[in-house]
């Protein structure tokens, strides 16, 4: 497609091509393309004007090069992009506002006075109805105000007040529509599947497949611990599958042959084989889109009682103007406390505070699946973290494969991989990883696996029995045996690494050594988080008590507990929690999953298991904990805000009741002086919190 530059700095560039303007999906395809290039850093398209602004490392001549290869028709984009992109629905919405704000104005200078007041009275019927529409319900809302004081101006014709009024209500509520969506969707483009390959049946063998090239009607296996990546119907085994992602509740459904899954879904226990009935989530998005929309997990506590102070001043406020005209028969003041709502602002400012707080986590890579989650982490006192793939690195390396029954190295290492990519972990991707490394290709020549939670895997090779696991599944629930000549070589394994056992028909065939080393910033994002405020910092592993004691002291956490089942982490959070603790759980791996379910806040490295990310409140992408640091500080500033904006909306609205009483502000000033700073303190609530700690890590 044919370009011109418009203007360029280092680094920046500005482009046009040849078009009067982009559709919304040619924006979008344009989009996608630039952010496929690793040297891009940044890339923005307005399809107004069809122009892109380009930041960029490296070579210019690069920049040149893709703008001039550059071609719509050849660019393949999934379906899920368009789907998911909010720039259709900010164009609406700016439009909008644009709309309301000059056909007010314009009026006033092209339309006569009478067919202006005709037109206002006609607009104030709208916002009357919607007033009367609340008595019914027994309470009395900002709605019925707003009804009052629009009557009000009407009846003293007061025109001019009734429109600007009108003006501003409808601007807020645009404003609150716009934010609540646009945080909505962010939100679910996040939370969307990224699945890349899958188990595919082909005849009687599983073939892993890109996840791009099923279509409907093929058939996929889904393990324990994995997410269900399409629509589709079960035709082979049994699971417990959580259906959270879709209806919100967390209980496991039974799915059994004939029963529908559905995309995000995700199976807790069991197989199951299902035909695929519809590629691409059929409308996950959109459900996924609804569910936080509808979700009272976007309310904080704080949140929620600012909403329902916003309810109980309601009556006071309209008693007060009943009052100011009961004594003093004066019209115009009345109307001018009427004018005045607490409700209007704390409604506004409290739920978009919360959902840019979540945008803004996801802007750095944090998912967060509600306000409520902010809120627990800013009041937590106690965190609890899973050793294995989040204070040590997600991808363990394979060291050495040490052999107790003869055969070669190669051999096991290939049979252990087989077993593990069923049941990615880090420490499975690990050894297939190690693998893969060595060109040692793995046929399924195993039968069913099975894996039991924070132990191991089990199946059967060639009809003998095969085992992989930790120390305590295979020597002592398994009861495998060490051979009388091979325990000098076993108690000579070196201590610095974790143990991968790998038995077969009863006897030791192999130990992995695996390499677990520990994240750099581990240490430091400890002590970063005990300076805010974290009073107890602990470790949970089913790792040996050896590794466990090494780790939790070049880490720096107050306690550590080793050999550790599933339960015992969920337990030691309940029992922490019934102590009066708030409590953050983070882990990566299907054993967390009961603790990270159980605690106020849990936390899921994204690298991690996807039953994990599922369960979890929020998921920390990439491989950094400094995030961890930067949601606790995220979340405190999110509550400070909250507070900030109930002090501030309480006191100005109370201060314009009151110069509204002594008559010093007309209802026109106090129509404008509320609505104005109503909708001011919601476009600051839209602000980033951490703007200026981003700037400075940049």
């Amino acid at each position: 497609m044919k370009a011109v530059i418009k203007h360029e700095i280092p680094g920046m560039i500005r482009v046009h091509f040849s078009k009067p303007r982009f559709s919304y999906r040619e924006a979008d395809t344009l989009q996608y393309y630039l952010e496929g290039f690793p040297f891009i850093e940044k890339a923005v398209v307005y399809e107004r004007t069809a122009d892109a602004v380009i930041v960029y490392s490296g070579d210019r001549d690069a920049i040149i090069r893709i703008i001039r290869e550059y071609s719509s028709e050849k660019t393949e984009v999934p379906e899920s992009v368009f789907e998911s992109s909010s720039r259709e629905l900010n164009a609406k919405y700016y439009e909008d506002l644009v709309t309301k704000t000059v056909w007010h104005y314009g009026k006033r200078l092209l339309v006569p006075v009478p067919v202006r007041t005709v037109l206002t009275c006609l607009k104030s019927l709208s916002y009357i109805w919607r007033g009367l529409k609340t008595i019914p319900e027994k309470k009395l809302k900002v709605e019925l105000l707003d009804a009052i004081a629009i009557s009000a101006s009407v009846l003293v014709k007061d025109y001019s007040t009734a429109s600007s009024v009108m003006l501003l209500l409808g601007i807020g509520d645009t404003l609150e529509e716009w934010t609540h969506k646009k945080c909505a969707t962010d939100l679910a483009r996040q939370m969307s599947l990224n699945i890349s390959r899958v188990w595919k049946v082909c005849g009687t063998e599983e073939v892993l497949t890109d996840a791009d090239r099923i279509v409907s009607g093929d058939q996929v296996v889904i393990r324990m611990g994995n997410i269900i990546p399409f629509d589709g119907v079960v035709t082979k085994g049994d699971a417990m599958v959580n259906q959270a992602s879709m209806t919100g509740e967390a209980i496991p459904v039974r799915k059994e042959e004939g029963g529908s899954v559905f995309a995000g879904t995700v199976v807790e226990e069991g197989e199951i084989t299902v035909r695929v009935t519809a590629v691409g989530g059929n409308g996950r998005y959109d459900k996924i889109v609804r569910m936080i929309e509808e979700s009272e997990k976007l309310k904080s506590g704080l949140e929620s009682k600012a909403e329902g102070l916003a309810d109980r001043l309601v009556p006071y406020t309209l008693a007060g103007a009943a009052l100011t005209f009961l004594l003093g028969r004066n019209v115009t003041k009345a109307v001018s406390v009427l004018m005045v709502d607490y409700s209007c602002a704390l409604k506004l400012a409290m739920p978009i505070s919360v959902l840019s707080a979540i945008r803004e986590a996801g802007e750095n890579s944090v998912t967060v699946k509600g306000g409520k989650f902010l809120e627990a982490v800013s009041e937590a006192d106690v965190i609890v973290f899973d050793k294995t793939g989040t204070l040590t690195k997600a991808e363990p390396t394979v060291k050495d494969v040490v052999s107790f029954n003869g055969e070669s190295s190669d051999e096991l290492l290939r049979e252990a991989a087989c077993l593990e990519e069923h049941f990615p972990h880090s420490i499975a991707n690990a050894v297939v990883k190690a693998a893969a490394d060595k060109g040692l290709t793995h046929e399924e020549f195993h039968t069913k696996v099975e894996y039991v939670v924070a132990h191991g895997i089990s199946s059967e090779i060639n009809g003998n029995r095969a085992l992989i696991g930790s120390y305590h599944f295979v020597f002592e629930d398994e009861g495998v045996s060490l051979p009388e000549d091979k325990k000098a070589q076993f108690e000579a394994l070196p201590d610095e690494y974790s143990h991968l056992y790998y038995a077969k028909d009863g006897r030791l065939a192999a130990v992995i050594l695996i390499e677990d080393p520990l994240r750099e910033d581990a240490a430091r994002t400890v002590n970063d988080l005990r300076k805010q405020g974290i009073s107890r910092i602990v470790m949970m592993t089913g790792d040996s008590e050896r590794t466990a004691k090494r780790i939790a002291s070049l880490v720096g956490v107050d306690e550590y507990h080793s050999e550790v089942l599933p339960e015992d982490k969920a337990g030691f959070v309940e029992a922490k929690k019934k102590d009066g603790y708030k409590v953050i759980m983070i882990g990566d791996g299907i054993n967390d999953s009961p603790a990270l379910s159980a605690a106020d806040a849990g936390i899921a490295i994204s690298d991690g298991a996807e039953i994990a990310r599922q369960i979890a409140d929020i998921t920390i992408g990439g491989d950094d904990l400094k995030k961890i640091v930067m949601l606790k500080a995220l979340s405190d500033k999110l509550m400070k805000r909250i507070r900030f904006n109930y002090r501030t909306i309480v006191g100005f609205n109370s201060g314009l009741i009151l110069l509204g009483l002594m008559g010093v502000l007309s209802p026109s000033a106090s129509a404008l002086l509320h609505n104005t700073s109503t909708i001011v303190l919601g476009l600051n609530s839209t602000t980033k919190l951490l703007k200026k700690d981003c700037e400075e890590n940049k």
